[in-house]
C-alpha cells in the first residue's frame, strides 16, 4: 500500500477507541460497525439557526439580546422533509454556535431559548427537531461549539470544562440516540480543553455516536473533516489515515452550505443559492469520491427554510434519483475471472458483494450485453468491512476490436463514480490492477446520466 502523507497528515484524527489501533498495515485497519453504517448514509444536512439568524451575522460575539430570538412560524418538520427530499438520511442541529446562544434549556446558562420570547421561554428546539427527525425516519445529530464567546467561565479552563461537560451530558441524555456529534475547532486556538472528559461523558451515554472533529481536535474524531467548506474530496480518497505512524479508519465528511459562503440565513441573499448544476458537481466530488456530503441549511427569521431553498433541495434529490435509477448493469450478464458468484456485484443490492479468489491482488469483473448500451459513468463500491484493499483500478469498454480505457484511478472506497464521454459498448469491465488483499466489490453499476 502506498504511503499517503502530505496535506492529509494535518487532518488525521486519533481515535477514542478502535480495533487494531496500532497495526502498521493500511489493509489491516477496519471500520467499526458504526462507521460502516454511517458511511452508508452518504448525505446529511447541517442546520444553522439561532441569534445570528436575527442579527444578520455569521459569527455572533455573545452580546446580542436573546429577546431578539422569536421565530413566528418555526417548523422543524419542514426542515426535515426538505432535507429528506434532497436524499439526506441524517440531520445535525447546531445546538450552540460560537456566540454561546443555546437552542435547548440547560441549567448551565440562561443565554438561550429560555430567555427569549419564543414559546414564552418554555421552548426546546433541540427536542422539537429530534422528534421531527424520528417522525420522518431521519437520524439525528448535534453540533455544540466548544468556543463560547458569551460564557464568562470560558476564561478559566477548569471552570469552563465543567460547564461544557455538563452541556454535553444534557444533550447526550435528553434527546435520544445521536448518530453524530460535531466538534468544531473554530476560534479555539490557544484554549486548552479537557476533551478526554467531554468524550468520556458522551461515550457513557451515547456509545454508538460518531464524533466529527476538524483539525483543531485531532485526537478525538471518528470522522475527519475533508479540509474545506466547498464539499470537495480529493480524487484519491483513503479511509485509513497515517498520523505519525498511527493508522486510523477516519472517513471524510464534506460540508458545504446550500448558499454560497453563508451558513446562516441573511436577508436579500437569494442570488447566493447554489444552482442545481453546482450541487450535482459537489455530489460527484464528495459522495462520488467515497466521502460524505453534508449540506448546510439555513432557516430564515420565521423559522422556515425559504421556498427557493426547499425547491432547490427537491430538484437536487429528484435529479439524483433520475440519473441513478436505471442501472444498465442489471440488464447484462456478469462474470469474473475468479472468486464467488459475480452477479452479486451487479444486483443493485449493496448488502451483497463479490470477492476475488483468496490471496488475489488483481481481479476483473465484466458485464456483457446482448446489444450495445450507451453510458457515460460507472459506479463502484468497495466492500469495506474488511478494510480498504483496492489501490489501483480502471474501467474499460470493448469497442469491437480492443479494450479501451475510459477511466483509471487508485482508491475506490465506499463509492466511486467515474464520469467520461458517452460511450457505446456491448462489454464493460472493472479491472482491479493492485490490491492489498483479495478485493471485494459491493456494486459495479453503469449509467447513462445524460438520459435519466
Amino acid at each position: 500500500m502506498p504511503t499517503r502523507k502530505g496535506l492529509l497528515v494535518a487532518l488525521i484524527l486519533l481515535p477514542f477507541s478502535l480495533p487494531n489501533a496500532r497495526a502498521q498495515s493500511f489493509s489491516d485497519i477496519k471500520p467499526s460497525p458504526q462507521q460502516v453504517e454511517w458511511q452508508d448514509l452518504e448525505i446529511g444536512a447541517l442546520i444553522h439557526f439561532g441569534l445570528n439568524t436575527f442579527s444578520n451575522k455569521e459569527w455572533g460575539d455573545g452580546t446580542v439580546d436573546p429577546k431578539l430570538f422569536n421565530p413566528s412560524h418555526l417548523d422543524p418538520e419542514q426542515w426535515v422533509e426538505a432535507a429528506h427530499a434532497a436524499g439526506a438520511k441524517y440531520l445535525i442541529l447546531m445546538a450552540k454556535h460560537h456566540d454561546g446562544f443555546c437552542l435547548f434549556p440547560n441549567p448551565q446558562t440562561k443565554y438561550g431559548v429560555e430567555s427569549s420570547p419564543w414559546k414564552n421561554g418554555k421552548g426546546d428546539l433541540v427536542k422539537d427537531v429530534a422528534e421531527a427527525c424520528r417522525k420522518h425516519g431521519m437520524k439525528f445529530g448535534l453540533y455544540l461549539s466548544p468556543w463560547d464567546r458569551h460564557e464568562p467561565s470560558y476564561a478559566v479552563n477548569s471552570i469552563y470544562d465543567r460547564f461544557y461537560k455538563a452541556q454535553v451530558e444534557e444533550l447526550a441524555t435528553r434527546y435520544g440516540p445521536l448518530v453524530e456529534f460535531w466538534l468544531d475547532g473554530a476560534g479555539s486556538e490557544g484554549h486548552v480543553y479537557n476533551f478526554d472528559q467531554y468524550v468520556q461523558t458522551l461515550r457513557t451515554y451515547q456509545p454508538n455516536t460518531l464524533i466529527f472533529a476538524d483539525v483543531g481536535f485531532l485526537k478525538y474524531g471518528d470522522i475527519r473533516w475533508v479540509g474545506n467548506e466547498d464539499g470537495i474530496a480529493t480524487e484519491e480518497n483513503w479511509n485509513v489515515i497515517d498520523r505519525l505512524g498511527y493508522l486510523r479508519w477516519r472517513p471524510a465528511e464534506c460540508d458545504t452550505p446550500l448558499r454560497e459562503a453563508h451558513w446562516f440565513w441573511h436577508p436579500n441573499d437569494e442570488k447566493s443559492l447554489k444552482p442545481l448544476s453546482r450541487l450535482l458537481e459537489i455530489y460527484h466530488q464528495s459522495v462520488g469520491r467515497g466521502a460524505q456530503l453534508v449540506l448546510g441549511l439555513a432557516p430564515d427569521e420565521h423559522g422556515l427554510l425559504p421556498d427557493s431553498d426547499v425547491a432547490r433541495l427537491r430538484e437536487f434529490g429528484e435529479a439524483l434519483r433520475k440519473i441513478y435509477s436505471n442501472n444498465l448493469a442489471r440488464k447484462g450478464s456478469v462474470r469474473a475471472d475468479s472468486g464467488d458468484e459475480a452477479a452479486r456485484a451487479a444486483d443493485g443490492d449493496p448488502d451483497t458483494f463479490w470477492c476475488a479468489a483468496p490471496g488475489a491482488h488483481r481481479a476483473m469483473l465484466e458485464v456483457s450485453f446482448a446489444k450495445p448500451v450507451t453510458f457515460d459513468r460507472s459506479l463502484a463500491m468497495d466492500w469495506l468491512n474488511n478494510g480498504q484493499r483496492i489501490e489501483k483500478y480502471d474501467i474499460q469498454a470493448w469497442d469491437g476490436k480492443e479494450w479501451r480505457t475510459l477511466h483509471a484511478g487508485t482508491s475506490l472506497g465506499h463509492k466511486k463514480i467515474d464520469l467520461f464521454p458517452r460511450t457505446m459498448a456491448s462489454r464493460v469491465r472493472l479491472r482491479v490492477l493492485a490490491a492489498a488483499d483479495s478485493p471485494c466489490i459491493r456494486e459495479f453499476q453503469i449509467y447513462d446520466g445524460s438520459r435519466p
